[in-house]
């Protein structure tokens, strides 16, 4: 991050710098000298940008400096195919979500990186993206109702869309989804989530999921 920040820096007051040396040359009416100026200022101005965008997620998402469990999770039945979610996360408030069907999935962000961004030495960073419910039998998930909800607000700048859309714009950013298998949903069971640099695991945290686990596989 103190690298990062110190890029940030430097490349801003750069970019400070050819502006005013741009405006300086186009009062001197050198057009030539301005033109160069001006496509310095433009050119420090994005890296100070781009910066700034890995600086702004960063701080938004959560550092995954190895495999951990990042939450914890129990159902409870409602009726035929529908449960609660109770979503446990240290530090937050719990949450409860409706889900159609018999099994659950949570995705999330991954942000990792690769070379030439490797020299910043920034930890992979991770935000939890969705939880959503399907069907076990496929012909009822093609014709029952659904569920999916969000579990994390849409930042302004967020490193990981842009990376997404626009590769070229940051390279050595590596944005991708990081996902659970589905699990099962039964009534009082509790699973706890880890991530791992690629991937959500869930596992059973009490007996009740260990035999839907059993049970299931």
């Amino acid at each position: 991050m103190t690298v990062l920040l110190a890029l940030f820096a430097i490349a801003a007051l750069l970019s400070l710098f050819f502006c005013l040396r741009t405006i300086r040359r186009l009062r001197q009416r050198h057009l030539l000298r301005a033109g160069g100026a001006c496509v310095s200022c433009l050119l420090f101005a994005f890296v100070a940008g781009m910066a700034f965008v890995v600086i702004f997620s960063y701080l938004g998402y959560e550092r995954l400096v190895a495999e951990e469990r990042v939450a914890s999770i129990a159902f409870e039945r409602l009726r035929s195919d529908e449960y609660r979610a109770r979503l446990m996360v240290a530090g937050q408030a719990d949450r409860f979500f409706d889900l159609q069907g018999d099994e659950w999935q949570i995705d999330a962000r991954l942000v990792t990186w690769k070379p030439p961004a490797t020299i910043l030495g920034l930890d992979p960073i991770y935000r939890l993206d969705r939880i959503s419910g399907r069907y076990a039998e496929i012909e009822r998930e093609r014709t029952a109702a659904r569920t999916v909800h969000s579990l994390a607000a849409e930042q302004p700048v967020d490193v990981w869309r842009i990376a997404r859309a626009r590769p070229l714009l940051l390279p050595g950013v590596d944005a991708h989804y990081g996902s659970a298998t589905f699990v099962p949903m039964v009534d009082g069971a509790r699973f706890d989530i880890s991530l791992s640099r690629d991937a959500l695991i869930a596992r059973p945290a009490n007996e009740i999921a260990e035999m839907a686990i059993g049970n299931w596989e």
